[in-house]
Parts: structure tokens; C-alpha cells; sequence
């Protein structure tokens, strides 16, 4: 049996995409706090979650979905902090962690979670047959787990060093009782052991959730017992951010996130309370395959260089973003600003007079030209992000424009624009929208084999990045924080790929309060806070 291929960079964004989400959401209603509880708490999610096998998950409303039902093996805490899950304590090697796990925890049908249950987990995931998007990006490749019951004991082993699979577990949903034996039940139904369970589904229109109430094993051993804690959830699906507003506004939703301009309207309503967070790197690529304007860094600098990318943050964001800091999502684990003094300062002159020092030359119709051939840029982004990204694609031309170079703007549906970007490959300069919540997660997509036999789809060269990549990973746990920080200098330095700006997202709320990090809800913090309904 053949091992699993590494995903293609599409996949890895979708995936990427899905964990981009809000970083911390609490907010406080304007009635009184610790009401009675046995309220509902509805939360508006954008679109249908569809599959709920968690081996199978599709959008960002999957995650969220998975999130209230289903376990894992650890938690992270607000600050980074990895706390308990399923497991109580843990042995963290290069190529392993071993986790004793909590007794007494049961599945939604009563049966009992043991380790047999997380081995189970793992080889159905692994299985080439499964064809699960979660290999190679959540789940490392090759991952194994071998399990001991009498001792309460699992063991996660990687071929080979993989410094942060205690931290990569926490993205690994534990399916156990009938839905374990029977994956047909989780088309459009749970089974799970967390602190809700799935009780009815209107597929394109809501998910409602019940409280378990003899759940003791969260979060750092939080309990689902408290009395303010809702006795349902519903998500409910409503894909208009503006149409999200209006529920909210009316009290008929308790939560729901922003990214567009409607943020502006509901948090200056009294009662609502608001947080926002970062939510993702805008960037863009240049594709370094031979014949590619990219391949040269001296043209990737000098482009650089042309552009002020403060102002194209602003225009890509409707000025809601923030100053880059590095690649992974916060809470990071290994949190510090990989950004800043590593890519050149706008500077038009000094871009025209390398782009000359390169052998480009401009002809008499103003564009530059080498060997007979115009210096032509084909770039490529998703009309997904709406007008703002069309603006900031169309001043990154207008910028390239004066500098010389024919700049082709090709906007694509989100179908289109993944056969372009990992399969024709008919592009030069590709802006992405990505979030990871691990360093880890990138590296088949920044190295290796090139697409189509692997994931690096801008085929990136960079020796400094794999060296420092492969040393950091071969490191437990954060002890390899620095290495992988001077891997994302080395991807900077070199102009491999250029972040622009930090998207945000806004998380409002009203007679309630919970967390919701990387698009999992944090279950067992959602509360009721009494007052107007």
C-alpha cells in the first residue's frame, strides 16, 4: 500500500482556510450576568457545514460545527497554552508523544472513549483509502498510534523527528461509539464525546445542539455543568453578513463574526460587545519556475520595491487590516514578528534601476524588454475577496505598470482559480489568502516536489528555508521556535512570497459569552448572561 500523497497547495489552503478564522471572542449582553441557564445560544455560521465526518471536513462551518461536538486529544488556551483534552498528561519525544488518557469519559451513546478508540481514529484517517484532505497539512504523514488500554495509554509516532505533534493534535476530532464502526452516521449526524451533541439537522438552514451535562472532561478539566451554560446551541446558516447584522441587532441571534463593513454597524450599538482579531496573511507568490519573470531575485526584489504595501494592505482590507507579523495564526506557538526588516522599503527609483541592472530595458511603448521579450506579469487572484481585493489587485498593476512591466489581471471563480494556480499553472504572480495555526503546516507547500507531484505549487528553490525547516522540525515541541522564525526570514528575504497584511475579523455578541479560537468553539466557555432576549 502506497503512502498518501502530499496535498496539493489548494488543498492545503482550503484546509488553511478553514482554521483562518476568529482568535478570541467573549462579549457580554446588557442583562444581567449568570441567568438561570436553559437558554439557546445561536450563532450564525456563513454556510452549510455539509459532511460532518471529521475525517472528511470541507469549510470553515465544518470546523465550527465539529468543534461542539467532538473531542481532542489536548486543548490550547487563549495564551498559547497547550492544556488537557481527552488526555491528562503527556510525553512529548522528537518522533512521538505518548498521552495518558482521562478515565470515565464516554461517547454521546454511552459508550466508553479508550485508547483503542484514538488508535482507531488514526488508522482510519491514515488510510490511503479514506483520502482524507487532513494528511500531510493536520495530520502528519505516516502517523501511527498504537494503543494500550489496561494502562489508559496512546502513542503517536512519526517516521520521522516532527517537532510539534503534541500541538497538531488538537485538530484531530475524535469520532467513537456507532459512528466509529458505522461512518454513514455522520453524514448529517455526530458521535462524539464532547459537551454537545448533534439532535436535529436542516441541512442550508440550522444545527441544533443539546447539552450533555455529565461532560467533566474539557479543557483543562472544564465541565459542561454549570447552570448558565446554554441547554442548546443552534448554528444557524445565513450567508449574508449584512442579513447576519439585522439577527443580531434584533436579538435573534447571540453571535456571529465580520469581516465586511458591517462590523462598523453592530458594534456601535449598545449591548453588543465586540472583539477583533487578526485572521490570516494576505500575500502573494512569485512563481520561479524556468521561463517565469520570477525565477530571477533581482526581478522579485525590484518588484517588491515598486510597491507601497501598506497602502495595498489598506485597499486589500477596506482598511481594516493590520501590519503583518509572520505566517501562522495566533495564538502561535512560536509568537514573535518574522516580517519586519525583511523585505525592501518602497522605493519606485531604486525598483526601476534594478529592473535596468537586470537587462530590463524599456522600449519605446514604455514597457521593459529583455532579449527581445516583453517583462509581462500574468497574475492571478479569487473573486472571492470581493471589491476590496479587486482594488488592491488593480493598484499592485497600476504599480507594476509605471515600473514598466505588462501586467495581465486574470480574476477567477474559486473553481477556476484552483485549476490555474496547481494544475495549468498559467500564472507568474498568485495572490493568496492563507492562515495556519502551525509552521509545520506550510513546509510541503513552500518546498519539495513541485506541482503537480507535490505541493509546492510557486516551485519554491529556497535552501535556507528547507535547511532551516528540516532543523527546527526535527526539535520537540517550542524548543524550535527560533529556527523556524529564521525560515520565515529566509522566505522573506528572498521574495519568495510577500506578506501585505493581516486580515481581521470582528466577533460580536449579545446576551451570551464564549470563545471561539482558529473557528472551534471552546464549548464549554459559552454562557448566558440573562437580560432581553
Amino acid at each position: 500500500m502506497e503512502p498518501p500523497m502530499k496535498p496539493p497547495m489548494n488543498r492545503a489552503k482550503a484546509i488553511s482556510a478553514c482554521l483562518a478564522v476568529s482568535l478570541l471572542a467573549a462579549g457580554c449582553g446588557t442583562g444581567q450576568a449568570g441567568s438561570t441557564g436553559g437558554d439557546t445560544f445561536s450563532f450564525a455560521i456563513k454556510s452549510d457545514p455539509g459532511l460532518l465526518d471529521p475525517a472528511q471536513f470541507q469549510n470553515t462551518a465544518t470546523y465550527t460545527a465539529l468543534s461542539l461536538a467532538y473531542d481532542t486529544l489536548v486543548n490550547i488556551a487563549p495564551d498559547g497554552r497547550v492544556v488537557s483534552g481527552l488526555a491528562q498528561k503527556w510525553d512529548v519525544k522528537p518522533s512521538s508523544v505518548t498521552f495518558t488518557l482521562r478515565r470515565g469519559v464516554t461517547c454521546a451513546d454511552g459508550s466508553p472513549v479508550t485508547a483503542s478508540t484514538i488508535a482507531a481514529n488514526v488508522d482510519y484517517i491514515t488510510d490511503p483509502a479514506t483520502k482524507s484532505p487532513a494528511i500531510g497539512v493536520v495530520v502528519p504523514e505516516g502517523l501511527t498510534a498504537k494503543a494500550d488500554d489496561t494502562a489508559g495509554t496512546v502513542t503517536l509516532t512519526t517516521p520521522k523527528p516532527f517537532s510539534l505533534i503534541l500541538q497538531s493534535t488538537r485538530y484531530l476530532f475524535l469520532v467513537c461509539g456507532k459512528g466509529l464502526k458505522d461512518r454513514s452516521l455522520l453524514r448529517s449526524g455526530t458521535s462524539g464525546s464532547g459537551p454537545f451533541q448533534l439532535t436535529e439537522a436542516r441541512p442550508n438552514q440550522s444545527y441544533t445542539y443539546t447539552r450533555r451535562k455529565d461532560y467533566t472532561w474539557g479543557p483543562g478539566g472544564a465541565t459542561a455543568t454549570d447552570p448558565a451554560m446554554p441547554d442548546s446551541v443552534v448554528l444557524k446558516i445565513v450567508g449574508s453578513e449584512s442579513t447576519a447584522a439585522n439577527l443580531l441587532l434584533s436579538h435573534q441571534l447571540n453571535g456571529a463574526q465580520f469581516a465586511g463593513p458591517d462590523r462598523a454597524r453592530v458594534t456601535s450599538v449598545p449591548g453588543i460587545t465586540a472583539t477583533t482579531q487578526p485572521n490570516g496573511t494576505q500575500e502573494f507568490f512569485f512563481h520561479q519556475g524556468k521561463g517565469h519573470p520570477g525565477d530571477d531575485p533581482e526581478v522579485r526584489k525590484a518588484l517588491i520595491q515598486a510597491v507601497d504595501l501598506h497602502s495595498l494592505g489598506a485597499l486589500g482590507t477596506g482598511g481594516t487590516g493590520q501590519p503583518p507579523t509572520g505566517l501562522v495564526l495566533r495564538p502561535n506557538p512560536c509568537p514573535g514578528d518574522t516580517v519586519t526588516g525583511h523585505l525592501p522599503a518602497y522605493d519606485p527609483t531604486a525598483a526601476a534601476s534594478a529592473l535596468h541592472a537586470a537587462g530590463w530595458h524599456r522600449g519605446p511603448d514604455g514597457f521593459r524588454v529583455k532579449g527581445g521579450k516583453r517583462l509581462t506579469i500574468r497574475m492571478i487572484y479569487g473573486t472571492s475577496g470581493g471589491e476590496t481585493m479587486a482594488a488592491a489587485a488593480e493598484y499592485l498593476a497600476e504599480a507594476w505598470k509605471k515600473a514598466g512591466v505588462d501586467v495581465r489581471l486574470r480574476a477567477l471563480s474559486d473553481a477556476a482559480y484552483d485549476e490555474v494556480e496547481a494544475v495549468t499553472q498559467d500564472w507568474d504572480v498568485d495572490w493568496v489568502s492563507l492562515g495556519v495555526t502551525l509552521p509545520t503546516q506550510l513546509v510541503g507547500s513552500l518546498s519539495g516536489p513541485f506541482t503537480p507531484d507535490g505541493g509546492n505549487f510557486a516551485h519554491l528553490t529556497n535552501t535556507e528555508y528547507e535547511k532551516l525547516a528540516a532543523a527546527a522540525s526535527k526539535l520537540p515541541g517550542t524548543s524550535g521556535c527560533a529556527l523556524w522564525a529564521r525560515s520565515e526570514n529566509a522566505l522573506f528575504d528572498s521574495g519568495d512570497l510577500v506578506p501585505v497584511v493581516d486580515k481581521t475579523l470582528t466577533t460580536a455578541s449579545h446576551n451570551a459569552t464564549f470563545r471561539i479560537t482558529t473557528g472551534l468553539f471552546e464549548p464549554t466557555s459559552i454562557r448566558m448572561t440573562g437580560g432581553e432576549k
